[in-house]
């Protein structure tokens, strides 16, 4: 790479002695002026003639052409560019300058791609926080932030990081995904996505829960733009991702401290403020913490049919966390008040699963059927056949338990009568 770094630094000193601001430059004045300044003899006597003919490194480094490759050297993400605009690439983990990994069709590959040194990785990790305004240094070397193409981005820094600062992008589809690519790629049935989506017009409160990658945030958007047109939704989020297609939405993104540690607005704030702006549905990101117990409250003074996610591997397991969550708030509440507060918020749980091929599927909707004594009553609607994980992709489906959802029973006749024949399909 000695002949690109040289070859980085003429056209540095090119554009310099130009005084070119280059951050005013659209994408096609930007490629005008590098094709300009590689066409020089001076650029040209710095290329191999392996790369001078179609203007491409070497090909275990890149696909790009030497002249996008500047580009994003200058002005974009580096070696990180590539793999971002790559559709098939899901997640990209930088583990220092030297060892890039990404997940294409779930499962992970190490990538031929690596950064010049540690300076090239702190180089892009600036121009990512600067996108949303964040910062990160020593005294603060750790940061969520996301980029403007909607990925999200988990950034740690020396001395926290042992091998140089690591990356962590999580991407999102442009497009917006919508349930019919679900039930084609096998996550769900048509009919399971039906009833969702009645769950969701008969205002069901919903929680998604699920492990790392599996897809919480894509199906709660899908959830989500479910809501009726003629409702108010107020979207939380720590960073942005949600993308709904809704007529009246409030979309509100918390907060860290700035340098003089002040000025954080946490999602619990955020929450707290939303119940004052006259809001239908709630819709969390994501509940980490104390803005649990006011993510319940809302669900149970008149806000029907929110929704959030959670991290967890079983439904039962999801209620757990919320009551350790809820108990993070500060509030000294007695553990059985704590479980009726949730068991009469809660009306229904989506749990999302990780085949051993990547594949990602809905294994449960649950029912939470009120309380007796101390324990919280759970009922299966849709669960994996038995043996279904070890099936072929074409026999993952949930299917219908023959269980009855108890929300029926309030429901309008049609939706009543559609839910029915929904869970009669294959019981």
């Amino acid at each position: 790479m000695d002949w690109y770094q040289q070859l980085q630094q003429y056209i540095r000193s090119r554009i310099d002695l130009r005084q070119t601001q280059l951050e005013r430059l659209d994408e096609t004045a930007m490629a005008t002026l590098i094709a300009s300044v590689l066409a020089s003899p001076e650029a040209q006597a710095l290329i191999p003639d392996a790369a001078v003919g179609a203007h491409h490194l070497s090909s275990n480094l890149s696909d790009t052409s030497l002249q996008q490759r500047v580009i994003d050297d200058l002005l974009g993400f580096g070696v990180l560019a590539a793999l971002l605009r790559d559709p098939d690439v899901a997640e990209i983990m930088v583990n220092g300058p030297q060892q890039i990994y990404v997940e294409r069709h779930g499962r992970l590959q190490l990538s031929p791609l690596q950064f010049q040194d540690e300076s090239a990785v702190r180089q892009v990790v600036e121009r990512m926080v600067a996108v949303v305004g964040r910062r990160i240094d020593t005294a603060s070397p750790m940061v969520d932030t996301r980029l403007a193409c909607g990925a999200r981005v988990n950034i740690v820094i020396p001395p926290l990081a042992i091998h140089g600062s690591y990356i962590t992008v999580r991407k999102f589809s442009q497009h917006m995904r919508s349930v019919q690519a679900l039930c084609e790629q096998g996550s769900c049935s048509p009919q399971l996505a039906e009833f969702l989506e009645l769950a969701v017009a008969a205002k069901q409160n919903l929680i998604v829960c699920g492990g790392t990658g599996t897809g919480k945030t894509t199906l709660l958007n899908i959830l989500a733009n479910w809501i009726a047109p003629t409702e108010r939704v107020i979207t939380i989020e720590d960073s942005a991702e949600l993308r709904l297609a809704h007529a009246h939405l409030v979309s509100l993104e918390a907060r860290p401290a700035n340098q003089e540690g002040e000025g954080a607005v946490s999602i619990r704030q955020l929450v707290i403020n939303a119940l004052r702006m006259r809001p239908d549905r709630i819709v969390v990101g994501e509940c980490r913490g104390g803005e649990s117990l006011d993510m319940l409250q809302a669900m149970n003074t008149g806000h029907a049919g929110s929704m959030t996610t959670l991290h967890a591997n079983t439904p039962r397991d999801g209620l757990r966390r919320l009551e350790v969550m809820v108990m993070m708030a500060g509030m000294e509440l007695p553990l059985l008040a704590i479980r009726q507060q949730i068991s009469s918020a809660i009306d229904i749980i989506v749990q999302l699963k990780r085949l051993p091929n990547g594949a990602r599927i809905i294994s449960q909707v649950t029912e939470v059927q009120g309380i007796e004594g101390d324990t919280m009553m759970l009922a299966d609607i849709y669960n994996l056949r038995h043996g279904s994980h070890l099936a072929s992709e074409s026999e993952q489906d949930a299917q219908p338990t023959g269980d009855i959802p108890m929300f029926l029973h309030q429901q309008p006749e049609a939706i009543r009568q559609r839910a029915l024949a929904l869970l009669a399909i294959a019981v």
